[in-house]
């Protein structure tokens, strides 16, 4: 159970990390929508712009994955190795 508590706790990292460089990583805060240009206007001369739903993660993602990952590296702590019955015989 300790280990395996360890490895999912490194998976979740991994794939944390993994989710916010392949989506698109920021380093400021998790955005849920972005600016698109979507045209110029020649009289005003500014840019048209529009806002699209889009998740893009940032920083705080990451630290909410640490923080998860940590709570169960924490956790397996909490747990006892088992002890080699072989070894415990020959001890004795």
């Amino acid at each position: 159970m300790k280990k395996n508590l360890r490895v999912f706790a490194l998976v979740v990292l991994a794939a944390a990390v993994g989710i916010w460089a392949v989506i698109g990583s920021t380093s400021v805060w998790t955005k849920t929508q972005v600016q698109v240009k979507t045209g110029y206007d020649e009289f005003l001369q500014q840019d048209i712009t529009a806002w699209k739903h889009r998740f893009v993660p940032g920083l705080d993602f990451l630290a909410a994955a640490c923080v998860a990952a940590g709570i169960l590296t924490g956790v397996s702590f909490l747990f006892r190795t088992k002890s080699n019955s072989i070894n415990d015989q020959t001890n004795t």
